[in-house]
């Protein structure tokens, strides 16, 4: 048996079954059901605590409780918007693991955006989030952790089946950070999530977002079967490349051409594509043609977001009869469009917002 030192238990959120299977497996007296009955502890019941695992031996508790644990982080401030969107600061051991997680409630979803590092190296001229420099990628336990951690805050494990409307249903990969530079986690995470002995999220219900890492993109498909979302904010390489520079190693031809294989794998499962909406940068009429032209052979929806402003912005918001005219143009050419409300202003909602916020404040207490 390893043995480890009292104050470094191993977290077991984030590890697959199998791999806690391979943690018990020569502790003694330990039965072969051992693992699963750990696994529905802690994701068909939230279970943190050991000792409310009473279908296990209490040496087994003591065993565990010795060397383990199940820790999700910690909220460092949660915020209720006046529109009903929840925002987490959630934060790690590591001083520097603060990350976001936000919950958006609507009438029939309640849909729940995850970071996936803490900052983002990507720099995408109208993202706060790359303003933060990228410090390192989270683990799978820290994505888990941000997803235990709200549905342990809507009370999801204590409600009866009569109330499954305020489940947490849909999952998207929006937050802090680039996804796919961090695949590994993400997958472990999304495997995890997925699984049907545990949170059995249904795999068409968990989104990643990815600004075009167009090497994996296939994988999402191949290995993981849940859905795409592109972020995509331009119709040409020229502004692109200024918006999303990493469009400047995988430019638009490449990123459709992934797309197109992405659509062939997964059946033709339909493929999101995010257009932030930008005050005269990409908002005409034009490019809204352009935007038809470039997506008509996929099976695609637009989401049309309005910019939400941040300090030291450069951009503004397309005006909202701007939007409209923009979105008709795009749904007469044949391709599904929606205009995404804005949410949760008031709490700072946007990527990356309330950390920056948090932030400045800890600083001026330092100063002060």
């Amino acid at each position: 048996m390893v043995i480890r030192h009292v104050n470094k238990k191993k977290n077991l959120i984030g590890l697959t079954l199998d791999q806690i299977k391979q943690e018990v497996q020569n502790i003694p007296t330990v039965k072969q059901f051992t693992a699963f009955q750990l696994w529905q502890h802690m994701y068909r019941h939230g279970t943190t605590s050991f000792s409310k695992m009473t279908n296990l031996s209490n040496p087994l508790r003591d065993h565990l409780k010795q060397y383990y644990t199940i820790d999700y982080g910690h909220v460092q401030l949660d915020q209720t918007s006046v529109d009903g969107t929840r925002k987490w600061l959630v934060g790690f051991d590591d001083p520097r693991a603060v990350v976001e997680s936000v919950l958006i409630p609507e009438p029939k979803r309640h849909t729940l955006c995850v970071s996936s590092q803490i900052g983002c190296s990507l720099r995408c001229s109208f993202c706060h989030t790359g303003t933060q420099k990228l410090l390192r990628n989270l683990t799978s336990g820290e994505i888990i952790g941000q997803v235990m951690l709200a549905a342990h805050g809507i009370k999801q494990f204590h409600q009866s089946p009569i109330n499954r409307p305020k489940l947490l249903s849909h999952m998207v990969f929006m937050g802090q950070g680039e996804p796919l530079y961090n695949h590994k986690q993400v997958f472990q995470a999304i495997q995890i999530l997925t699984d049907q002995q545990g949170l059995q999220w249904p795999k068409q219900k968990i989104t990643i977002s990815t600004s075009g890492v167009v090497p994996l993109i296939p994988k999402i498909a191949t290995e993981l079967g849940v859905s795409l979302a592109i972020s995509l904010h331009a119709t040409r390489d020229s502004l692109r490349d200024t918006l999303v520079p990493l469009n400047k190693t995988y430019p638009l031809e490449t990123l459709m051409d992934a797309c197109f294989n992405y659509a062939k794998q997964s059946s033709g499962q339909r493929i999101t594509f995010e257009y932030v909406m930008l005050d005269g940068i990409n908002d005409s009429l034009s490019e809204a043609k352009d935007l038809v032209k470039l997506l008509k052979q996929l099976p695609a929806h637009v989401n049309l977001i309005p910019f939400n402003p941040w300090p030291g912005s450069i951009y503004k918001t397309s005006k909202p009869e701007q939007v409209e005219k923009f979105a008709q143009i795009v749904q007469n050419g044949g391709v599904h469009c929606t205009i995404r409300r804005p949410r949760g202003q008031d709490i700072l909602a946007a990527c990356g917002q309330l950390r920056s916020s948090e932030e400045r404040k800890k600083n001026l207490l330092t100063v002060s």
